[in-house]
């Protein structure tokens, strides 16, 4: 049986002894991942400012975490592109949706956003926060994932999704 040992704001922790093994799961919760896409076909990721990491700054998809009383993925994918980007899509469609359920255990979906058209929410966490939009173009994005100017994490199995599909 599983017992929680840690519980905070984001993410908590759980064991459970299978055959005298003590295994430990990290449980974070569920999120949606966008990758808005330009009618001229340029891939917009944002330049954010994350004081907790190192390094303090990061280039990153539109992404926040999924707050099911407030509607579906695909709503909760849209809400997060008008907080930290000002834009609504005409057409959100599901790329792929990622679970994982191994020591570290959460769900990922992974939205593609067209026809983005001017529509800003508030920012939660403060409009400082995201410093710049940044507009890719699919070999743009091959190349600053190549050389390690964005880096690499879940999100960027999406990318490799994504300029897969634009190929």
């Amino acid at each position: 049986m599983e017992k929680e040992v840690y519980k905070g704001n984001i993410l908590r922790v759980t064991e459970e002894v299978i055959d005298d093994i003590t295994w430990e799961k990290v449980h974070l919760p569920s999120g949606v991942i966008v990758f808005p896409v330009t009618d001229q076909g340029k891939i917009i990721l944002i330049r954010e400012r994350r004081p907790h990491e190192n390094p303090p700054v990061r280039i990153k998809p539109v992404s926040g975490i999924l707050e099911e009383k407030l509607g579906s993925p695909e709503e909760n994918a849209q809400r997060e592109m008008q907080e930290e980007i000002g834009f609504r899509a005409r057409e959100m469609k599901l790329l792929m949706t990622l679970q994982s359920t191994g020591t570290v255990t959460h769900v990922q979906h992974f939205f593609v956003a067209r026809g983005l058209e001017v529509s800003k929410l508030p920012n939660p966490d403060g409009e400082e926060v995201i410093e710049a939009l940044i507009e890719y173009t699919p070999d743009e994005l091959r190349m600053a994932l190549k050389n390690d100017q964005i880096k690499w994490s879940m999100s960027t199995l999406g990318m490799f999704r994504l300029l897969d599909s634009m190929s």
